[in-house]
């Protein structure tokens, strides 16, 4: 994988409104890993993407009225078959964290890269979403390097509000992925 411009190479891409400039032109330091579904349980489908475009019908689904209007956005989400959909480039600030602190430090969007999983918190990821998660965590580390040291789920930072990316989202493995030499073998 590779970045141009704040931009992921051979991935699709689909600009959000929800997005703006970082603070003093912060660069990323944190990742943070999501999840989602749309509705909640489904997986497929048109509505993370109406959802981070601002469309999202809220007629569509009965969920859909109560979200419809929120101005959210992540960087990337990774769908159950490893399809990486870019909406925000990653110099860029993505609205993924809201009220949210890290360390100490408030305001995780300003500093933060958004990534979120097409799940749920009790089902497993695929292996697809966590080779990608991997490969472009790898990318990401090698433009901001901070990031390295600083990876976290929604809801260690931001603890009374979020839950993902939930019990069934494996640090252990992912990190070990993440620890791997691009080519070498992950049993």
């Amino acid at each position: 994988m590779q970045v141009n411009g704040g931009w992921l190479q051979g991935v699709r891409h689909q600009c959000s409104p929800h997005q703006d400039s970082r603070p003093d032109d912060e660069q990323p330091g944190l990742l943070v890993v999501h999840n989602i579904s749309l509705p909640p349980g489904e997986f497929g489908g048109p509505w993370i993407d109406a959802l981070f475009a601002g469309t999202l019908d809220p007629d569509a689904h009965p969920y859909f009225a109560d979200i419809a209007h929120l101005r959210v956005s992540a960087h990337c989400l990774i769908r159950r078959d490893g399809e990486i959909v870019q909406y925000v480039p990653f110099d860029k600030r993505a609205w993924h964290a809201g009220v949210s602190v890290y360390q100490g430090r408030e305001r995780c969007n300003d500093f933060s890269i958004g990534i979120e999983l097409e799940g749920t918190d009790s089902l497993p990821y695929t292996d697809a979403q966590y080779q990608q998660l991997a490969a472009l965590t790898r990318t990401l580390i090698e433009q901001y390097p901070n990031i390295a040291r600083h990876m976290t789920g929604h809801s260690d930072i931001a603890p009374t509000r979020k839950t993902d990316p939930g019990p069934a989202f494996d640090w252990q493995r992912f990190r070990a992925l993440v620890d791997c030499p691009i080519n070498k073998e992950v049993s």
